[in-house]
């Protein structure tokens, strides 16, 4: 199914006037460890400027000054803080790991923490490093409620077994099915394609205007802001959040060489009034 205005209007909402912030979902954005600061700052710019009520960051503590120089709005705290983590989780719509996370030792245990904690009724999103941490890790574990994968090839190729070559739309359905059931595939690549069972959604936007870093955190961060407000479909969501992602940098990159991810976070609210008919 091709991804474009019209399905993307279906999916994102104009917001009730009997709500408040605890309406549009809570998130917690975990990453941003040295030298990776920069990759969870741009998820959570993203997470917020789509709309998410209340967004919380885990990230090292030297990181919590420089996010809160760029946005004020989201709320931080101490990533090896275990126990303030475990409390967040309990209380969180969506978490999204990986923006920023790295592979260390300290990585890892805060990984398996995810893991471990996420609850059934939650909706998890792993990204970047996450993905590898994830493919090292046993699949009886992988079991953690809704789940939402944004793999770019190699990651892809980690995870399933496939060679890059080998990955086409069959082999990457087939592989799907290995994973939890309803799992939700973000297959990045020059034509992404968002896949969950027997459903692929495909895009005719996006282009090589938006090779750059912190390209994929600032989608993750989309991905769970649109997911924590329109929760129901969330294949119709996260593809809608990819189409989003790619169809601004391409009206950006009209007049732009390339397009910085920042500058996405910041027309997604223009972008999501117009498509909700407000």
């Amino acid at each position: 199914m091709l991804i474009n205005d019209v399905f993307a209007s279906r999916v994102i909402q104009a917001r009730q006037r009997m709500s408040h912030k605890g309406t549009f979902g809570r998130v917690l954005l975990i990453g941003g460890c040295y030298p990776y600061g920069g990759a969870i700052i741009m998820a959570a710019l993203a997470c917020v400027y789509s709309g998410a009520g209340l967004v919380t960051v885990a990230t090292e503590k030297d990181n919590i000054s420089s996010l809160h120089s760029q946005l004020p709005e989201a709320m931080a705290f101490d990533l090896y803080d275990v126990a303030f983590l475990k409390g967040q989780m309990e209380i969180a719509d969506v978490i999204l790991i990986g923006s920023g996370l790295g592979e260390t030792r300290q990585a890892r245990e805060v990984f398996q923490v995810v893991l471990e904690g996420v609850q059934r009724h939650q909706t998890l999103i792993i990204d970047g490093s996450a993905l590898n941490l994830l493919a090292d890790t046993q699949r009886d574990q992988w079991q953690v409620g809704n789940l939402i994968l944004t793999p770019h090839q190699k990651e892809w190729e980690r995870l399933s077994g496939l060679a890059v070559a080998s990955q086409n739309e069959n082999s990457t359905q087939a592989t799907l099915g290995k994973f939890p059931e309803n799992t939700v595939l973000v297959a990045k690549s020059h034509a992404t394609k968002i896949y969950q069972g027997q459903q692929i959604a495909y895009l005719e936007v996006g282009g090589p205007h938006q090779a750059i870093g912190g390209m994929g955190d600032t989608l993750a961060g989309l991905i769970a802001g649109l997911v924590a407000q329109f929760p129901v479909n969330l294949f119709a969501t996260t593809a809608t959040a990819t189409y989003l992602h790619s169809a601004i940098a391409d009206e950006l990159g009209q007049e732009a060489y390339i397009v910085l991810p920042t500058a996405i976070s910041k027309e997604i609210p223009k972008w999501m009034k117009r498509l909700s008919g407000e």
